[in-house]
């Protein structure tokens, strides 16, 4: 069974795309040196309708890994609510799945058997997962490697194995930690246009952390920009290029306006970050 086709089926037994509504949160880290304070968002606020793929950009230390850890129960706000599907979230859950920058497969499985973990964990038989595994292992490409192991493919082929892992478990939200952060510019470019076609067919509610503008406008609906830390809500752009979406669309005018403003902004928040640093070091 085509996996876009088992999506399908498994959306109509309940298990939808989820949307997201936060209002007023805030993180707050204590230092384990010095035991001061850290603010790392502060009063952040938005909703994210189901089924739309939300890239968060910002400058580094803003909030914005924070952010996923929250919304996949690795992190407890210090205030605000946080609702998914109108409930308020209770640590985690197998209705999220996250993407790190590292594939972190397990190197004495196939590639077979790191997709089928996940569901094995949920306690799928290994037959009965493995029927499902080969789908998403088809869904991203990698049909025929299904017996090799990690460190038997390259590195993009890994962030496949990654992604397809995710995917299996069938998540209401996809949270996405700068996931080709490791790859070399070419091969970044071939992930964004297979993230763009996934997610065509399985239209899962995505959030996508990236410092990348124009990965950024590729893949999102919307972009929600962060200020320097403390991570507030700088600005949410909506991105109106028509589905789908190829590289070539990075070459039109229209893509062009949009990364500058964008860069522009980003160029602001980076000016008051390095202004904060230098506060803190004159301190």
């Amino acid at each position: 069974m085509p996996a876009s086709v088992l999506i399908v089926e498994l959306r109509a037994h309940g298990l939808d795309d989820m949307k997201i509504n936060i209002d007023g949160l805030s993180v707050e880290y204590v230092m384990r040196r010095s035991g001061e304070k850290l603010t790392a968002l502060k009063d952040v606020s938005f909703s994210i309708a189901a089924g739309r793929f939300v890239c968060v950009v910002g400058p580094s230390g803003c909030g914005k890994s924070t952010l996923l850890k929250v919304l996949a129960g690795l992190q407890a706000p210090s205030a605000g609510k946080v609702l998914l599907d109108d409930m308020p979230l209770q640590g985690p859950g197998k209705n999220r799945a996250m993407v790190f920058q590292s594939a972190s497969l397990l190197p004495w499985r196939t590639v077979l058997r790191n997709v089928t973990y996940g569901l094995e964990i949920q306690g799928f038989s290994f037959q009965d997962a493995e029927k499902v595994a080969g789908d998403f292992i088809d869904l991203v490409g990698l049909s025929g490697f299904e017996e090799s192991y990690p460190r038997e493919i390259s590195g993009g082929m890994q962030q496949r194995v990654n992604l397809a892992r995710a995917l299996v478990t069938n998540p209401g939200l996809l949270l996405m930690d700068e996931p080709f952060a490791n790859l070399d510019p070419q091969l970044r470019n071939f992930m964004q246009a297979e993230v763009e076609r996934i997610w065509e067919q399985t239209r899962q509610t995505t959030l996508f952390v990236t410092h990348l503008i124009d990965e950024a406008i590729f893949l999102a609906d919307e972009i929600i920009v962060l200020t320097a830390r403390p991570g507030r809500i700088k600005t949410i752009v909506p991105v109106d290029f028509p589905r789908p979406r190829k590289l070539e669309i990075k070459k039109t005018p229209a893509f062009h306006v949009l990364q500058d403003s964008l860069s522009e902004m980003m160029d602001q928040e980076f000016r008051e970050m390095i202004y904060q640093q230098a506060q803190g070091e004159s301190a």
